[in-house]
Order: C-alpha cells, then structure tokens, then sequence
C-alpha cells in the first residue's frame, strides 16, 4: 500500500497521461503538484522506481519520459448492479468492471449504483457509485447494502428493541424493521462515495 503522497504523485502521473496522450515533464510535475523543487520530483520518482510502480523509458521526442507500470495497479472494480436508496429493489449480476481510486480496489470490495434519494442526508444522491467491501456482519450505525427476501437496499444499520432496523437518512422514508420471517443478508459495508460530475 503506498503512502497517500505517493499515490496522490502517481494519480497525478495517471491523469495527466490520459488526458495528455503523453506523461508529464518534471516542469510540469512539479508545477501540477506545486512542489517548491525538481529535487522533490525526483525523489518520488526514485522512490516509486523502487517500489516498482513507474519505470522511465524514452520518451516521443527523445527524452527521458514515464511510465506508469499498470501491471502493478489494480483500479478497478466489478459493478454488481444497483442498489436502492429508497424502497429495496433487486440486485443484479453484472460483469462489468468500473475504474477506482487504488487504495479500495482489493479482492473484498464491490461498486453499486445508487438509484433514489433515502440517504441523502449521508451525502449519497441518486446516480453516485459506492464501493462496498463484503461483510456478512455490521456494528450499529454502520451504513450497509442489505437484502431482505432477494431485493437489495442501502441504509443504516441498527439493532432496536424489536430487532434489526434499516434506517434511511431522508426523512421522507420510513424505517424499514426486518422480521424474522424475513430473508435477511448483509451483503456489505459502505467504504466510499464516487459521484461523476
């Protein structure tokens, strides 16, 4: 796992690529990150050279240029479909994978779509992605993606004195309290927000 700084150098290397179709300078490094020397550029690109992560190779007008190793970078996680921030809607299987900030792309972890407005006083709005990672057991307050008799829903978790409660952040919608009739799977717990603008 590298430090937040050098992902943050290495984030920046990645955008700058893709948006550039080339990698940075130095110059340009240092002035993106606002660094007060091209001392400092190098350092990090000794230091990620080291850890494996950004090799230098030659660059289209003949100078040194770098290269981001993406063999050694995993950013990207598999969609499972949409969950419901309002009434519990099925979830789907989906094979499709969606790019993610390194540092919550591991094995564990799964992206959703969001789809409505019961969590919106979390700060999670309809269209935004939540990366979740598996757990089959939740701590009171935590926020999780629950199935209750095969339908999949986001809310709050707590533990009242009639059982377990899915609480919304929106009060327009009501608590949700599972029977035990009810088919009830936690399926995960939130770990981020991505929202595209």
């Amino acid at each position: 796992m590298l430090s937040p700084k050098k992902q943050k150098f290495l984030d920046f290397i990645n955008s700058f690529t893709i948006v550039n179709d080339r990698p940075p300078t130095f110059i340009e490094i240092m002035k993106g990150l606002n660094f007060n020397s091209l001392g400092t550029v190098n350092w990090y690109i000794v230091e990620l050279e080291k850890e494996g992560r950004i090799e230098r190779i030659k660059g289209f007008n003949g100078k040194r240029a770098l290269s981001v190793l993406e063999s050694k970078i995993q950013n990207q996680l598999p969609l499972l479909g949409i969950v419901s921030a309002g009434s519990p809607i099925e979830v789907f299987e989906q094979t499709e994978y969606i790019d993610a900030p390194e540092a919550y792309c591991n094995k564990d972890n799964f992206m959703l779509r969001v789809e409505g407005d019961s969590m919106i006083d979390d700060g999670i709005l309809n269209g935004d992605y939540i990366i979740a990672k598996k757990v089959q057991v939740a701590q009171p307050g935590d926020t999780v993606i629950a199935s209750i008799d095969g339908e999949a829903t986001l809310k709050r978790f707590y533990i009242g004195s009639n059982g377990i409660e899915l609480h919304p952040r929106n009060n327009k919608y009501n608590i949700i309290h599972v029977n035990e009739s009810d088919e009830f799977i936690i399926q995960g717990k939130l770990v981020a927000v991505i929202r595209e603008y």
